[in-house]
């Protein structure tokens, strides 16, 4: 770290402390050239996902959409709100993990749908009806006998 007062690129930390709630590490530095003492922050870099719509549209990853579409598929169902948050982290890791700057929203509602299955069938079929947007009867027995067969 480049000393503030001359320049010099050589400097030891003296003292590491979590600051903004463990999103940020505070460093005490002491510079070797000239002895001067000095503050830095670290913080992880946000790179923004971006999620490309079915329609081409791209907008930033937003999990509180994800929570929204959960939450309605899972109405009336004995799911809690913490299988709901745990449901919406795992995803958000994923799409993380990808370490890809667009992700599509079909493999994004694939991840939601995978998790899903493993929390309430009866909400993952409610969520597929509306994520693959089922034509008629047909389509819908279709996806319940992939779901039988799984099981």
């Amino acid at each position: 770290m480049r000393c503030m007062f001359c320049g010099c690129d050589d400097s030891k930390v003296i003292d590491s402390r979590s600051a903004d709630e463990g999103r940020t590490i505070r460093r005490r530095r002491e510079c070797i050239s000239c002895g001067k003492r000095f503050t830095t922050y670290e913080t992880i870099e946000d790179t923004p996902v971006l999620v490309v719509k079915t329609s081409g549209l791209r907008q930033a990853y937003d999990p509180q959409k994800i929570k929204n579409g959960v939450i309605k598929a899972c109405e009336k169902r004995p799911v809690s709100l913490e299988k709901i948050d745990k449901l919406v982290d795992t995803v958000t890791k994923q799409v993380y993990n990808t370490m890809e700057q667009e992700i599509t929203s079909k493999k994004i509602g694939e991840m939601v749908m995978e998790e899903l299955k493993k929390i309430d069938e009866v909400a993952y079929v409610r969520y597929a009806s509306v994520y693959r947007s089922f034509k008629d009867i047909a389509s819908f027995m279709e996806e319940l006998k992939k779901l039988m067969e799984d099981k």
